[in-house]
């Protein structure tokens, strides 16, 4: 009896002991239960806590960028986020979309005067590899040209996608176009990439008128001035009073400053010479070594006295090699066999002699241009200065002239020989001597110098042998010019001068050195010989000094004449 109930209190006590195993377990399970619920909970309600804080810092950051584009756009906000897409354009008016236009015209912009644009890259994936310096020049300025771009497309020229993409560019970059309002610019510092940009003949006239085709300057762009056949980049290192500013209706001071000692220069520099002292060099064919001198107003007197010439002088060493030498005088820097004002071909030694007599001699700057025509050559050049020696000295008192005595004409040479000695002559002279039968020539050579005694076929010149080839490779071998025409030396340093529609001139309204261009449209203008460059440009209004009236360039000295009675 008391081992049944032994065993039913032990199965009794073995059952509550399982019954508190279980509930334990579940009270740890619906704790863990618990605990888990409390952590999703308190996960969810930190990211809802996140977002919301998100959200608050978004709406807040949209806040100031709407009164940042309120601020800088005075009341008008326009951004837009558009492909880039290049075009073949000068300075930095973009095209835009017509979607473009109704939105600014909705917000009344066209009635605000100019419209200006801050330009930024938006940073794409897979086009990160751009460094801190690159970064910080990936935000420019423009205006418009006009909204004729595709939907979702921006068109950029090339010098802001060049200053917006300086090394490279994804393959659709996108930029952020956005309306901004821009200060009128009071001053501006400016540095070429390499010397020579402060030599040109009034660079400042040159810069003026590239900026004329800029709305806008941004401090760290690079500005790229062409001039004839140069071009420069010039970066700009500070503007007043912000750093982006208009340049629209404006007058700025400019300040150019001198190039940095550390870049190297690609294009053609003016060594200058002084009168007297040799430089020596050397050039390989097809290529120009320049060099420059200036006449001042001392010397130009004593030329225009007759007192002096100038010499120009090149000795080259013809064992390997020969020169060709061209010279002109400033606005145009650098002479080519296209382009000059004297040139001398002949092998070996040249020399230009300049006096008072050559017209196109004056006061002002000169170029020489040493042309490397056949191999590498060695070469010194010179440019001095020559006394005149006109006067006769040491005259003797009884000296005749070849008339006064009995003289005879020699049958051979047309000589005038006394004739007592004659016979003598002639017979000496029929044996070694010949007369050039050539028409117009009539010189007396030697019979065995005759051989080397040539007349070119086309133009009826006297060479020697070894000369003729240089001739008809200087003067008849066709040329082609930049506008299509096809002709000999002479021809074609004619047409550049005087008929290319490519030559460049001087305007005499902007003082740049540009393009020609076709005759002038307006029949007035032709009759006043202005070219098609001088036409357009002197349609730009000026303030009469007299009177103050915006009159037109290329009729403000009618103005002067028929308002002020001024000559």
């Amino acid at each position: 009896m008391d081992f049944e109930l032994r065993r039913a209190r032990e199965k009794l006590e073995k059952e509550q002991k399982e019954r508190k195993e279980r509930a334990r377990v579940k009270l740890d399970r619906d704790r863990k239960a618990k605990e888990e619920a409390r952590k999703q909970r308190e996960a969810i309600e930190a990211v809802h806590r996140s977002r919301r804080l998100d959200a608050i810092q978004a709406q807040l950051k949209v806040d100031e960028q709407m009164q940042e584009n309120l601020l800088a756009g005075r009341g008008i906000v326009f951004s837009r986020i558009l492909e880039a897409v290049s075009f073949q354009g000068s300075g930095d008016k973009i095209k835009l979309p017509p979607s473009c236009f109704t939105g600014l015209s909705d917000q009344g912009a066209f009635d605000k005067g100019p419209l200006y644009f801050e330009l930024s890259v938006v940073h794409q994936e897979g086009f990160s590899e751009m460094n801190d310096t690159d970064s910080k020049q990936s935000t420019t300025h423009s205006g418009v040209l006009e909204f004729t771009a595709e939907e979702g497309s921006v068109g950029l020229p090339p010098h802001v996608w060049s200053n917006l993409f300086p090394i490279d560019s994804p393959k659709a970059p996108l930029i952020e176009v956005r309306y901004v309002w821009l200060p009128k610019g009071t001053y501006a510092k400016l540095q070429p990439d390499v010397v020579g940009f402060s030599d040109l003949p009034n660079h400042k006239a040159v810069l003026e008128t590239s900026l004329r085709q800029h709305a806008t300057l941004s401090q760290g762009d690079v500005i790229t001035v062409n001039h004839g056949i140069l071009t420069y980049k010039l970066q700009v290192l500070e503007l007043r009073p912000s750093s982006s500013v208009s340049v629209l209706e404006t007058d700025i001071e400019v300040d150019v400053v001198g190039q940095d000692s550390g870049l190297a220069s690609s294009q053609p520099v003016l060594k200058p010479l002084i009168f007297g002292k040799a430089e020596s060099g050397m050039v390989e064919e097809g290529n120009y070594n320049y060099f420059k001198f200036s006449i001042d107003n001392d010397i130009w007197d004593r030329i225009a006295a007759e007192d002096i010439r100038i010499e120009v002088k090149i000795e080259a060493e013809t064992d390997n090699g020969d020169t060709d030498l061209y010279m002109s005088k400033h606005p145009l820097m650098f002479p080519t066999r296209h382009q000059h004002e004297w040139s001398s071909h002949d092998i070996g030694s040249k020399v230009l002699i300049l006096g008072s007599k050559d017209k196109n001699l004056g006061m002002g700057a000169y170029s020489i241009g040493v042309r490397g025509f056949k191999g590498t050559t060695k070469y010194n050049v010179a440019v001095s200065i020559q006394e005149n020696s006109n006067h006769k000295v040491g005259q003797q008192a009884g000296s005749s002239s070849p008339m006064d005595i009995d003289t005879v004409e020699c049958r051979n040479c047309k000589h005038f020989i006394p004739s007592r000695s004659i016979a003598l002559h002639e017979a000496f002279c029929s044996r070694h001597n010949i007369v050039c039968s050539h028409p117009g020539c009539g010189i007396v050579l030697r019979i065995e110098e005759s051989k080397n005694h040539l007349h070119c076929d086309k133009c009826g010149q006297a060479f020697q042998q070894g000369e003729m080839e240089k001739h008809m490779k200087v003067f008849h071998e066709p040329l082609q010019c930049p506008c299509g025409v096809v002709l000999e030396k002479e021809q074609m340093v004619q047409h550049q001068a005087s008929i290319c529609p490519l030559r460049l001139i001087t305007c005499r309204f902007c003082g740049d050195m540009v393009q020609a261009g076709t005759s002038a449209m307006d029949v007035r203008d032709r009759l006043r010989g202005l070219t098609e460059h001088e036409s357009l440009c002197g349609s730009r209004t000026a303030p009469c000094d007299s009177c103050g009236r915006s009159v037109m360039l290329k009729e403000m000295d009618i103005h002067q004449i028929a308002v002020h009675q001024k000559s």
